[in-house]
């Protein structure tokens, strides 16, 4: 219940603000408060190495894909659900098990490009902006974790509101996640990723053997239309070829690293 009471009072006092859209100004400092509670309830991986190879990746593409209103910071977080998202102004986080499952560089790059995605897009300050604007109350106060259900989202869900905010995610999220994963893609392509790497990864989960669908694509539109729209924007811009899919066995590496901390089989 720790989390919900942090997003109550994160969201308290942008709430307050007005009705009018979610300024940069604002969702930094949303972000900034965001990011204090996410310290104090997420279990975060502290490893230099591990941080340092994910953060290196995630600003690969962010200068990839353009201006940008905030100064982004990326985290690990120690936990065995498939999952990533985006806290308002650039805090992203990525589960170990994500970075575990990648089969290459370029499915973990897509992953980060994505986050990057919703954050330079403001789907977050778009949730924000339709959920103070049709005054739904407090229902507002569960939005603060981002726009992916499950992981600390999944938390704030527990508590009454979140189950209507959801709701209001759900709505628009076909449009956003589908504008996301077309953003990615030409960012990877900036980045010099090879974007067929977002697909592959969704494939992967879609794949899987385990009739439960991972927590990264519970809240998402259905997993083909998403690899059919990535795969078309790939070949309208068609200048893929030769781009890396791997860096070096420097992945490898970390998610040997990965597993002597944290103990994974995997």
């Amino acid at each position: 219940m720790g989390t919900g009471r942090g997003l109550l009072a994160i969201g308290a006092s942008i709430a307050v603000s007005g009705c009018g859209p979610l300024s940069v100004t604002e969702e930094r400092h949303l972000g900034d408060q965001f990011e204090y509670q996410m310290r104090s309830e997420l279990p975060l991986l502290h490893d230099r190495v591990i941080s340092r190879y994910v953060s290196e990746m995630g600003e690969g593409l962010i200068r990839a894909s353009g201006p940008q209103p905030f100064r982004y910071r990326f985290y690990v977080v120690r936990d065995e659900e498939i999952n990533a998202f985006a806290g308002p102004a650039g805090h992203v986080y990525v589960h170990t098990e994500t970075i575990l499952r990648a089969r290459d560089a370029s499915e973990l790059a897509g992953v980060l490009a994505h986050e990057v995605a919703h954050v330079q897009q403001r789907h977050i300050a778009a949730n924000y902006n339709r959920a103070r604007n049709a005054r739904i109350g407090t229902d507002i106060l569960a939005l603060g974790a981002g726009v992916f259900g499950g992981g600390v989202a999944g938390s704030a869900t527990a508590l009454g509101g979140g189950l209507a905010a959801n709701t209001w995610l759900n709505s628009f999220s076909r449009e956003a996640e589908l504008e996301a994963d077309e953003f990615s893609v030409g960012t990877m392509v900036r980045a010099g990723w090879d974007p067929n790497g977002l697909v592959s990864f969704f494939e992967s989960l879609a794949q899987e053997e385990d009739s439960s669908v991972p927590a990264f694509l519970s809240s998402h539109p259905a997993t083909q239309e998403r690899i059919e729209a990535a795969r078309a924007e790939i070949q309208r811009l068609d200048g893929t070829r030769g781009l890396a899919s791997d860096d070096g066995g420097k992945l490898e590496i970390i998610q040997r690293r990965i597993r002597l901390l944290t103990g994974s089989h995997r």
